[in-house]
């Protein structure tokens, strides 16, 4: 339980400078998250923080510090997708948790048209928040351009196309991940293998294509492939495809658990039994991967640390840091449907 030595009255930060033994500019620069206090001097401010339950004036110190203590969760999707991919409601919980860690909020705005763009870029440049994390998973990059444009701190979730070393990004491994998981289906003895890609203009999407083919070296044939739209509907269309055109396929990667949702479906409807007859993976190890019979074979983002990773990361950008580029690594997930 925290003890006060206040008397009842609120904490101040002169409480904790006497409680921390040090003085009142160091707890500031401590709390503020300067560079320029020693380890042994920020853990007794941390400790004298607990200790007397103080809490900082958070409207004072952004005023101080020409902060508005708030970030952009900035969302470039319509409102049909975010519902229906339950991704962005894990990258969203993650934010926000993160920033709530830091004493920050969140605000959530959409960009998934023109109209919302335009809306989107208007409140961003009243000066209202203080950074920019930028969701999407289609390269429509002119909201990314026009906020590095204006010298607002941004960082977005994936790999933007153009490989810009201004734009500060985490992603996860996407080629990589698609390399395991055909390997891994190789290693199930399948031999035909096709792909319900993603859409053509999809983050990523051209990486996790990459990945497929070079797994498959000279047993790659690229009308085995088939382009989705990351939905479940997707999923269906594109194995009803592969197997009218390709009845002799054996496996299938999905662009995504929600797309290899679909796919099974398909492949059931028309006789098949996964994994005898066919093996399905996916991507992303999210709630769809666990939906179906049998559950799903994933390549597992770590959703949760990307969001982390983006928070750490913008606001090491609000605090004058340079742009920076991160790739975190999949991890195969082995279920039933493999």
């Amino acid at each position: 339980m925290t003890t006060s030595p206040t008397n009842g009255r609120r904490p101040t930060i002169d409480d904790v400078a006497r409680a921390a033994g040090v003085s009142k500019g160091t707890v500031s620069r401590a709390l503020n998250g300067h560079r320029w206090v020693s380890p042994d001097a920020q853990r007794a401010v941390e400790a004298a923080v607990k200790q007397t339950g103080y809490r900082a004036n958070a409207l004072a110190r952004g005023l101080k510090l020409q902060r508005a203590g708030s970030v952009a969760f900035l969302l470039g999707e319509d409102l049909d997708h975010m519902f229906g991919d339950p991704n962005f409601a894990t990258l969203m919980r993650g934010a926000s948790d993160s920033l709530a860690e830091m004493s920050m909020s969140m605000v959530l705005l959409l960009a998934g048209s023109a109209d919302e763009q335009a809306r989107a870029l208007d409140f961003i440049g009243t000066g209202t928040i203080d950074g920019v994390m930028f969701v999407s998973w289609h390269h429509d990059m002119s909201v990314l351009t026009d906020l590095n444009r204006a010298g607002i701190p941004t960082i977005f979730c994936g790999t933007p196309r153009a490989g810009d070393p201004m734009t500060s990004f985490v992603t996860a491994d996407d080629l990589d991940g698609a390399i395991q998981m055909v390997e891994h289906l190789l290693s199930r003895g399948r031999k035909r293998i096709g792909m319900i890609a993603p859409p053509k203009d999809a983050v990523g999407g051209s990486l996790r294509v990459e990945g497929y083919l070079r797994a498959l070296g000279d047993l790659a044939d690229e009308s085995l492939i088939v382009y989705g739209d990351y939905t479940r509907e997707g999923g269906r269309a594109g194995m009803l495809k592969l197997l009218a055109q390709h009845p002799d396929i054996d496996a299938v990667f999905a662009a995504n658990d929600l797309t290899a949702a679909g796919a099974i479906e398909a492949a059931q409807a028309e006789g098949k039994v996964v994994p005898d007859d066919i093996s399905i993976g996916g991507f992303d190890d999210n709630s769809a991967a666990t939906s179906t019979v049998p559950a799903i074979t994933t390549m597992r983002q770590p959703f949760i640390r990307l969001a982390k990773e983006m928070t750490r990361l913008l606001i090491d950008q609000i605090n004058g840091e340079p742009p920076a580029q991160l790739t975190l690594r999949t991890e195969l997930v082995v279920r039933d449907s493999t």
